[in-house]
């Protein structure tokens, strides 16, 4: 379970800059040292960590949700909104404390990459390094370990004690100088299901629909992965108003209710405007009678409604969009 002090700086990372500092402007100069040390410790969290974070403090703010990296650049920044000129005495202490730590050098460190390196290490070892990793980071190099190299690494750091600083440092040292090339690369990401549903977003319709046919003969989960990120849910914005009375009849209210939370002001008022007065007064009002609702749950039913809206597309009810030899409608802007 998170510490409330790595909470507090998800929470302060999920906030605009300027009014991330003004809060931390009224902390006295040890919390702000403390915080912003947490802060330049984060690494990469999870989205998943970033609403519980939220859920613990305050009603959950969807606007903000997602997935995010925290680093001394963002403590610095925030420190100098916070401090102004006093700011760097304060960052010159955070950079010591965080050189110091075991392993800082692989915070730049994409946990894939690592994973790469430390695969075929005892498990002992890759228990020692990820001891003194963030736990994000940690639980996705243990993802890409076999079933009994987890349990083997989990084992060893449930059961670790104090260890020698000789041999703390002699593994971090065998560890930076094999990785030193990647330490010292920054690599671009590119490829996955993103690039394909960009991709077949602008083939015309007849090659989009036999890639995808022949591709769900392989592989079915994947196709419907790719076909959501082809048609997300603000999307919907996007449709002729025909189209969207054909949704809003396989749509229970409530699924209508839980799915715009959060969302765009014009979605909602896209939504509300194709629908009779009363329906639409009866919506509102169930939309508010819910409250503060998770993220987690708000995407879930999102995702039902795009299952659907392919759905319709799929019988010809509906048209969600076309390609590139003008087969279907473009989207309305």
């Amino acid at each position: 379970m998170a510490s409330n002090l790595r909470k507090a700086a998800i929470v302060i990372m999920s906030l605009p800059p300027d009014d991330a500092a003004q809060i931390m402007g009224k902390f006295d100069s040890k919390e702000i040292e403390s915080l912003s040390i947490e802060i330049a410790k984060l690494g990469r969290y999870t989205s998943q960590d970033q609403e519980d974070a939220i859920l613990a403090f305050a009603d959950a703010n969807p606007q903000a949700l997602g997935g995010s990296m925290g680093g001394l650049d963002v403590a610095q920044a925030l420190l100098e909104r916070a401090l102004g000129d006093k700011a760097s005495g304060t960052v010159a202490s955070i950079r010591h404390s965080l050189e110091s730590l075991p392993f800082a050098f692989l915070k730049q460190v994409d946990p894939q990459n690592l994973l790469t390196f430390i695969n075929d290490e005892h498990p002992q070892t890759i228990a020692l390094i990820l001891s003194h990793l963030a736990p994000a980071y940690g639980a996705q190099v243990i993802a890409g370990l076999s079933t009994e190299r987890q349990i083997a690494v989990i084992s060893r750091i449930a059961s670790m004690g104090q260890t020698s600083p000789e041999i703390l440092e002699q593994v971090e040292s065998g560890l930076e100088k094999r990785m030193e090339a990647v330490v010292s690369q920054s690599f671009a990401t590119a490829g996955g299901i993103p690039s394909v549903a960009q991709i077949l977003n602008v083939c015309d319709r007849t090659t989009e629909k036999t890639l995808l046919e022949n591709l769900s003969q392989e592989d079915p989960e994947l196709v419907e992965e790719i076909r959501r990120l082809m048609f997300v849910f603000e999307d919907i914005n996007k449709l002729r108003d025909k189209d969207i009375q054909a949704i809003l009849k396989n749509v229970e209210t409530a699924q209508w209710a839980m799915a715009l939370k959060g969302v765009s002001p014009e979605l909602k008022e896209k939504i509300l405007g194709n629908m009779s007065q009363r329906a639409a007064a009866m919506l509102t009002e169930e939309i508010e009678y819910l409250g503060s609702v998770r993220l987690s749950e708000v995407e879930a039913v999102q995702t039902q409604i795009v299952d659907i809206v392919r759905r319709l597309e799929e019988t010809g009810e509906i048209t969600v969009g076309g390609g590139a030899d003008g087969g279907g409608e473009s989207f309305i802007t």
